[in-house]
């Protein structure tokens, strides 16, 4: 074995420590079933490996996932019935019924879900959405009081709600009826909702626990027809026709970066041929703003629409984006979505300042001792809609799982979000570090999670997640390798090529985009850009140019050897459309390089 964990006869190209200090290797793949998705399926052998290396057995289901093939029962996901005859009591009973859902895309999303599922059966039901700087993330008795004061007669909480033990015990102290509809970890034991549905709750048997909330969403308005079907409700109505709300539900799946595997495949595939009729008016209004177009991409959810939702749960008002994606006024639309698109360019500008301060940090004091195996960095007055962004760049740039606190002195907390690599799972980290009495609050998912925790004990939460993930850490840093699918050269790097990957679409945690290397290119005309980004061309043995960009890495040992230029380079990146002025070419994202001739 060499350094990273990846054995030396496995060293594409024979990188065993690249500019990011990682090796490259070719996604293994069994060449039998390599030959068979050629056979059965009339693809080239660099899809067909590419399909096999990402573990595809049913070739045919994968390339064109249906709803109607993966669709699970909304039965066997536990409590579900129970949640579908509360909520068709309520709207029978024409009860006050209150969405409350999380600040973010997913949160939105599920929120819109239900309410247009409401509104079709005639029935407006409202959305409340917490104050993060004021309130924190999730359901808290002063909010379900104030609920219950103003009318509400039951309260779905969307996104979130699985660890909110002492607000629905309070919620059932004032008689406040409880549904919850998460996907996030949670503790064997329930709160104690009315129902609580979540893929991830402890012998629940569906089996979708990949599933955002707006997935599970999606599951329950199967269900909410099933149930007000089975009571003549759709006799003198029509039923709604579900997918008309895909775009919602692939929009949660996508921005909460989840597995796109499965049944969520299916959703995001759907999901994003609905959002391309660009019907939904707030998605549309979004667009527009955002100068963007054409068909629905992952990167048009995950890049366009979905850091401009996030910005009014992040630093505006929280209920920004789900009024957006429920409202059906054009007017309405456009305003929120000018409104959204100056809060995400505000955000950015916070975003870059708490990184730098980060970074500083970090780089000034020990946290950056390479055998930690996650990253803690906290400091004062950081502003809690950006520390997740800030812990995602940072996880990036250090290559292992970063927790980033802005603590608020006048309060005594620090609140912290933190982003993880795969194969560590910080949410049940985090879980158990409350558990052991270390945090205020605090849970999440294998790659993300949140908490609240008293200044004073973040060194002491520091060792305690250092000892709970550093066997995780190591094994997932030995496996952390750029893995490529195929060689190619600049010429070879084409519009067709790049068009032929694409029928895996889409892409995501769980079917990674198609990675490219090109070997020994010469770098010519590379530039900074604004944002620390550097552009540059990549020429091959025939004097062919690719265009390529690699994103904020200007300060980092990859920036500065594309910008000091030259040939000799081996480099690995992901083709995406070049469509400047007509040309319809391809240009690279570039992820890695290496220099042979580094010593």
């Amino acid at each position: 074995m060499a350094d990273g964990g990846v054995p030396i006869q496995d060293h594409f190209l024979g990188v065993s420590s690249s500019l990011t200090g990682r090796a490259w290797r070719l996604r293994p793949a069994e060449d039998a079933v390599v030959r068979d998705h050629m056979l059965r399926l009339s693809l080239s052998e660099p899809i067909a490996r590419a399909l096999a290396s990402r573990g595809v057995v049913d070739g045919a289901t994968y390339l064109a996932p249906t709803l109607k093939a993966l669709f699970p029962d909304p039965s066997c996901f536990m409590d579900m019935d129970k949640a579908a005859m509360i909520l068709i009591d309520a709207l029978e009973a024409d009860a006050n019924v209150v969405v409350f859902a999380d600040y973010d895309v997913d949160g939105a999303s599920s929120a819109a879900q239900l309410v247009r599922w409401f509104r079709h059966m005639g029935k407006e039901i409202s959305i409340y959405i917490p104050d993060r700087v004021l309130e924190g993330y999730g359901p808290s008795p002063a909010a379900f009081r104030r609920l219950a004061s103003e009318g509400a007669e039951l309260v779905v909480t969307m996104d979130c709600g699985a660890a909110a033990y002492d607000a629905i015990a309070a919620a059932g102290e004032i008689g406040l009826e409880v549904v919850v509809i998460d996907h996030h970890l949670m503790r064997e034991d329930p709160p104690a909702a009315a129902a609580v549905v979540n893929p991830n709750r402890p012998g629940c048997g569906s089996g979708q626990g990949v599933l955002a909330a707006a997935g599970v969403t999606f599951v329950l308005l199967a269900a909410l027809n099933r149930e007000a079907r089975a009571r003549g409700l759709f006799e003198e109505r029509p039923e709604p026709n579900l997918t008309q709300w895909l775009d919602l539900a692939a929009l949660g799946a996508i921005c909460d970066v989840t597995q796109l595997t499965g049944f969520n495949r299916a959703i995001t595939a759907q999901g994003l041929k609905v959002m391309s009729s660009w019907q939904n008016p707030g998605l549309k209004a979004l667009l527009e703003v955002a100068g963007a177009q054409g068909p629905a991409t992952t990167f048009h959810a995950g890049f366009i629409l979905g850091p401009r939702i996030n910005a009014g749960g992040r630093i505006g008002r929280s209920d920004l984006g789900a009024s957006l994606l429920s409202t059906d006024d054009p007017e309405e639309a456009r305003a929120l979505a000018q409104e959204l698109d100056a809060l995400n360019a505000a955000r950015k500008d916070i975003e870059k300042a708490v990184i730098d301060e980060a970074v500083a940090l970090i780089e000034k004091q020990t946290n950056l001792d390479p055998d930690e195996p996650v990253l803690v960095v906290a400091a004062d007055g950081w502003h809690p809609g950006v520390i997740g962004i800030v812990a995602g760049r940072l996880r990036e740039r250090y290559r292992k799982p970063a927790l980033v606190i802005g603590i608020d002195r006048a309060a005594n907390v620090g609140k912290g979000s933190g982003r993880s690599q795969p194969g560590v799972n910080l949410g049940r980290a985090v879980q158990a570090a409350f558990e052991e009495g270390l945090l205020l609050a605090g849970g999440g998912h294998a790659m993300a999670a949140g908490l609240s925790v008293r200044p004073d004990l973040i060194p002491e939460l520091l060792v305690f997640l250092s000892e709970l993930l550093r066997s995780e850490q190591a094994i997932a840093a030995a496996e952390d390798a750029v893995e490529i699918d195929a060689l190619v050269s600049a010429a070879g790097a084409t519009r067709a090529l790049l068009e032929d990957f694409q029928r895996l679409a889409p892409f995501g945690p769980g079917n990674p985009e198609p990675m490219f290397a090109l070997s020994g290119v010469r770098v010519e005309q590379a530039m900074a850009l604004k944002g620390g980004h550097v552009r540059c061309f990549l020429a091959d043995a025939s004097g062919q140019r690719l265009r390529a960009v690699a994103w904020r890495s200007e300060e980092t040992a990859l920036g500065q050897r594309l910008l000091a230029g030259g040939g000799g380079l081996d480099v690995a990146g992901k083709l995406r459309p070049d469509d400047w002025n007509g040309r319809r070419g391809v240009e690279l994202e570039i992820e890695d390089a290496s220099d042979p001739r580094r010593v």
